[in-house]
């Protein structure tokens, strides 16, 4: 099935594997068409300066990496010398697809393609076709079989950036893709030499201290009861000469430089103090906070965040991905247990998204379950969709958890979700994420009726309610 496409805004060079992916995939080929005998040797990428192929006049420029990611189900089943040409008919349908895409190298299950665009628009939609002609199935020798593809790529504005860098990028994409299960597209148009990853590094310890990280809330509507039951707090950075940097673009990077634990901690104290706010107001809601894998691991956090939580005495709740609990599973359950028992709220978070595990599912002391929103974004218009979305609150309901479906925009999905039983919803429908000062304007306006269009409701707003904070 194909998954929602991802389009990553990049600033400086992202990480990538050590040597990267292409040249750690055993026996590979280079060749420069579509067509051609598979040849021994390591995989060979040609230079940026080779004459056969005539310099891009587009303004984009993009590598795509698709990797066949059931090739030994495959190969058992054909044999090995026909399981070896499977990456030609990858690449042939993928030159049907997009008249003008040119391969550039491939490996045994990893193809290298090259495209020029002219805007981002164009390269999403490039993307999102390969992606729709891979989910048919592949006639092979006669035969009908399913391979599955990952998507992943990297674009920028031509001359913009080194090619070696482009690979690099669309390799990183590649790993992430794979972990998703869903395409993943990385923009370099907005980094620029200064704006790197070395940067944001040195810069975050004092931007912790120096005020520079503000929250903004998105609440969560309890359906049946049509009100707003608790929210989710989104921490943004606020750099005094970048202007807003997105958790997507420094997450990560206080995760490889350590300071995660600070971040979160911050957070939190800033959560305990807009909790009491709001409880000020009469509104006792439970506020969400997002927790690293990372940190599931680390007792000094959670003895801390424990030691706090309890000392405030407000209602708290730390959502958690499936993949943290993968990573360290007896420590990470262990952990949240002892979040559980001093009043916290677990919740899973992007269920669906990653490896879902029923095993580690049923150990967690989760109270909540959040599908993905990239199930809910096509819930009126995919046919598999509703079938995950109903099963899956099904499942939870029958584990004695909540589920909240994100990303929900559209009147049509929130019936949908409605008769399917879901507790509660949340995305642009109800509210944009806002900072604590509109967030409270929001919950004292709360004249909420899920009968009636909340989209045009909350958009009537006057443009300084959102800037409110």
């Amino acid at each position: 099935m194909a998954r929602a496409l991802q389009i990553q805004h990049v600033f400086g060079a992202s990480p990538v594997p050590r040597g990267g992916l292409l040249s750690e995939r055993g026996e590979a080929r280079s060749f420069g068409s579509a067509t051609g005998d598979a040849a021994g040797g390591s995989y060979q990428r040609p230079s940026s300066k080779r004459e056969d192929i005539p310099a891009a006049t587009l303004p984009w420029q993009m590598i795509v990496l698709a990797e066949i990611t059931n090739f030994a189900g495959l190969r058992r089943h054909l044999g090995r010398p026909r399981a070896d040409r499977l990456i030609f008919d990858l690449i042939g349908r993928a030159s049907d697809c997009v008249p003008g895409i040119r391969s550039v190298g491939a490996g045994r299950t990893i193809a290298e393609l090259e495209l020029g665009a002219i805007d981002l628009a164009a390269i999403e939609a490039t993307v999102e076709a390969l992606s729709a002609a891979f989910d048919t199935p592949f006639d092979l020798d006669g035969e009908l079989h399913r391979v599955d593809i990952v998507l992943a790529a990297a674009a920028a504005p031509a001359g913009s950036t080194e090619d070696v860098r482009l690979v690099e990028e669309a390799e990183g994409a590649l790993e992430q893709a794979r972990i998703e299960l869903r395409p993943i597209v990385r923009d370099l148009s907005a980094g620029t030499p200064a704006f790197d990853r070395l940067s944001l590094v040195r810069e975050l310890p004092a931007a912790i201290a120096n005020g520079e990280m503000f929250l903004q809330y998105q609440p969560k509507v309890h359906v049946r009861r049509q009100a707003i039951s608790s929210a989710e707090a989104l921490i943004r950075w606020q750099h005094p000469r970048r202007g807003l940097i997105l958790p997507g673009d420094f997450i990560t990077i206080a995760e490889e430089a350590r300071q995660i634990s600070a971040l979160t901690l911050w957070t939190l104290d800033q959560v305990i103090a807009d909790q009491k706010t709001l409880c000020g107001d009469g509104r006792d809601l439970t506020i969400f906070i997002n927790i690293s894998g990372q940190l599931l691991g680390d007792a000094e956090f959670v003895a801390e965040a424990c030691r706090k939580v309890g000392a405030a005495g407000v209602r708290i709740g730390f959502e958690i991905t499936e993949t943290a609990v993968i990573r360290d599973p007896q420590s990470a359950i262990a952990n949240l247990c002892r979040f559980d028992d001093v009043g916290i709220t677990i919740a899973i978070d992007d269920y669906g998204a990653g490896l879902s595990s029923l095993a580690y599912l049923k150990q967690l002391p989760a109270r909540e379950l959040k599908i993905d929103k990239m199930f809910i974004l096509q819930l009126t218009s995919s046919n598999r969709d509703p079938l995950i979305v109903r099963s899956t609150i099904d499942l939870a309901h029958a584990l004695e958890m909540e589920v909240t479906a994100e990303g929900v925009e559209t009147q049509a999905a929130l019936a949908l979700l409605s008769v399917m039983g879901c507790d509660m919803v949340q995305g642009y429908l109800i509210s944009r994420p806002v900072s604590i000062e509109a967030f409270r304007q929001f919950l004292r306006d709360d004249n909420l009726q899920l009968g009636g269009d909340l989209r045009e409701a909350m958009f009537k707003r006057p443009a300084s309610f959102w800037r409110t904070g």
